[in-house]
């Protein structure tokens, strides 16, 4: 069987924002760093009419999706379940028959983010989850999620190289409103080692 290569079409792409909460403030793993890059990765998804899926992990207790993220103009789907795809979210999925590949990005990494992906994968979706946009409560668990969602077929990449694929031309005609996300690079959220630069 044919290699995924992984091609990316803003027509055919939808993000998906994991259950990013207001209380997982205090305890995930560079938090704000993970935020901002969801911010931006939502900016250009609306600035490219792609679809946007937003879900909320048992919203009565861990509160709403951050204030820094402005997901009123979408759907925003409570659940329990660790997967993304809910009923409800499938049903939504199915209303854009269009979609081949799932940006992904939330928390936490070896959790929901990780059964979201195995669920994806199983429905045949081309799932990239953007790394610098994805985390957990402790760098081991985020780490190896990485790892074993890259083992299922899952792409794993970055934000600015994410945005760079969808717009494929800087003569695209959003190329000006998504370049504005990417002009200053991305937190560091320590995804390389500080003192050799290598993976950690």
């Amino acid at each position: 069987m044919a290699r995924r290569i992984g091609k990316l079409l803003s027509k055919n792409t939808a993000l998906f924002i994991c259950d990013m909460q207001e209380k997982f403030r205090p305890t995930i793993m560079f938090y704000p760093q993970i935020i901002n890059v969801a911010s931006r990765l939502l900016g250009s998804a609306q600035a490219l009419e792609m679809p946007v899926i937003v879900t909320e992990q048992y919203p009565k207790g861990l509160g709403p999706t951050v204030s820094e993220l402005d997901v009123s103009q979408h759907k925003v789907f409570p659940k329990t379940c660790f997967s993304m795809i809910v009923p409800d979210v499938a049903s939504e999925l199915e209303k854009h028959g269009d979609i081949k590949s799932i940006v992904l990005c939330g928390i936490e990494a070896h959790a929901c983010v990780q059964q979201t992906v195995f669920d994806l994968m199983e429905k045949n979706y081309d799932v990239h989850v953007v790394v610098d946009a994805c985390s957990s409560r402790s760098m081991v668990d985020r780490m190896f999620a990485f790892q074993r969602m890259k083992e299922v077929g899952a792409h794993l990449t970055t934000s600015e190289s994410i945005l760079l694929g969808l717009l494929k031309d800087a003569a695209h005609p959003k190329f000006k409103q998504v370049q504005k996300f990417i002009m200053e690079s991305a937190p560091d959220s320590g995804l390389l080692d500080s003192h050799s630069g290598t993976p950690v």
